[in-house]
C-alpha cells in the first residue's frame, strides 16, 4: 500500500515537472507565431523568437508589424523593429503610418518615420494629415487701421503636414502666432477700415506671401478670412485720453502758478508789515533829534483818524451828515 502511493506521488509529480517545462518552453518558442510568420512570408526563425523572449521584447509586437509590413509589400527589418521598440517607439503606429504613406504615394522610410515616432510625434497622424489636410480656426484678433477704427478679425488656415520638416519644424502654435501677426500687420498698414471690410481677401494674400510655414512643420495651403467685426474707434478714444491729460497738466501747472502768486502775495505782505514796524522806530529817532515835535505827531495822529473815519464812511455807505449816501 505504502509503495502504490508512493508511486502514485511520483507519478503525479512527474506530471507537475512535465507541465511546467512544457509551459516555460511553450512562453519561450511561441510556436503559433513561428507558424503564422511562416504561412505570412514574414518568416522568423525560432532562435530569434526565443532571443526576443530573453531581451524582454514582445514577440507578438513585433511578428504582427512585420506581417503587416510584408501584406502591404514593405520589407522591414526585425532587427530594425526591435531597436525601435527598445529605444521606446510605438512599432505598431510606425509600421501603419509607413502602409498609409505608402498608399498614398508619399515617401516614406523607416528610418524617418521612427525617428518622427521617438522625437513624440504622432507619425500615423502626420501622414493623414498629409492626406487630409487641416483647418485651423485662429482666435479673434483684434487689430487697428490707420482712420482709428478698430476691426476684430477670425481666419481658417488650412495646413498640411511637411514629412521632410517634421523633425526639428516648429508646430501649430507657431503657425497662428505667425498668421496672427500677419493679420494685424495688414489691418494696421490699410488707410481706412472701409479697405478691409470691402476686401479681406487682401489680408490673405498678404499673409501668403510671407511664407510664414518657413521652418514649420507645415504647409499652408490658404487662409481663410472667416469673420470681420468693427471694435471701438480706438483713434477718437486715444483723442479723448490724451485730451484728458492735457487739461490735467494745463489744471496742474495753473494750480503752480497760483500757489505761487499766493507765497509772492504772502511775501509782499510781510515786507509791507515789516516797513510798518519800522515807523515807530523811525518817528521815536525822529523825536530824540529833534526833527519831529508834538504837535506835528498830533496833527499827523488827527489825520490819520480823519482818513480812518473816511475810509469806514465810504465802506458802509453812509454820509457824514447822518443820511444814507445818494
Amino acid at each position: 500500500m505504502n509503495e502504490l502511493m508512493a508511486g502514485l506521488v511520483g507519478s503525479v509529480g512527474l506530471l507537475v515537472v512535465v507541465i511546467a517545462a512544457l509551459a516555460v518552453l511553450l512562453y519561450l518558442v511561441p510556436i503559433p507565431l513561428w507558424i503564422a510568420a511562416w504561412a505570412s512570408g514574414a518568416y522568423v526563425g525560432l532562435f530569434t523568437l526565443i532571443a526576443m523572449r530573453l531581451r524582454r521584447v514582445p514577440p507578438a509586437t513585433i511578428v504582427t508589424a512585420r506581417i503587416s509590413a510584408a501584406k502591404a509589400g514593405i520589407e522591414m527589418s526585425i532587427n530594425d523593429l526591435e531597436a525601435h521598440f527598445l529605444a521606446g517607439g510605438n512599432v505598431t503606429r510606425v509600421v501603419n503610418a509607413m502602409i498609409s504613406a505608402d498608399k498614398a504615394n508619399i515617401p516614406l522610410p523607416f528610418q524617418r518615420a521612427a525617428a518622427i515616432d521617438l522625437a513624440g510625434r504622432n507619425v500615423l497622424e502626420a501622414v493623414q494629415m498629409s492626406v487630409l489636410p487641416k483647418v485651423i480656426e485662429t482666435p479673434r484678433i483684434a487689430a487697428v487701421a490707420k482712420d482709428g477704427i478698430q476691426l476684430i478679425a477670425v481666419s481658417r488656415v488650412t495646413v498640411r503636414t511637411n514629412i521632410d520638416r517634421l523633425v526639428g519644424g516648429a508646430g501649430e502654435e507657431t503657425i497662428m502666432a505667425r498668421v496672427g501677426e500677419g493679420m494685424v500687420s495688414t489691418i494696421g498698414s490699410a488707410k481706412s477700415h472701409k479697405d478691409v471690410l470691402e476686401n479681406p481677401d487682401h489680408i490673405s494674400k498678404h499673409i501668403l506671401s510671407k511664407g510664414l510655414d518657413a521652418g514649420t512643420a507645415y504647409e499652408i495651403l490658404s487662409i481663410d478670412i472667416a469673420d470681420v467685426d468693427v471694435g471701438e474707434n480706438i483713434g477718437a478714444k486715444l483723442q479723448i485720453d490724451q485730451a484728458n491729460a492735457d487739461k490735467q497738466i494745463a489744471q496742474a501747472k495753473a494750480e503752480e502758478r497760483r500757489a505761487m502768486a499766493v507765497a509772492l502775495e504772502q511775501e509782499m505782505r510781510a515786507r509791507v508789515v515789516e516797513a510798518e514796524a519800522e515807523v515807530p522806530r523811525a518817528m521815536a529817532e525822529a523825536f530824540r533829534a529833534g526833527n519831529l515835535g508834538i504837535m506835528d505827531y498830533y496833527r499827523m495822529k488827527n489825520m490819520q483818524a480823519d482818513t480812518a473815519m473816511r475810509e469806514e464812511i465810504a465802506s458802509t455807505g453812509d454820509d457824514p451828515t447822518g443820511g444814507q449816501k445818494k
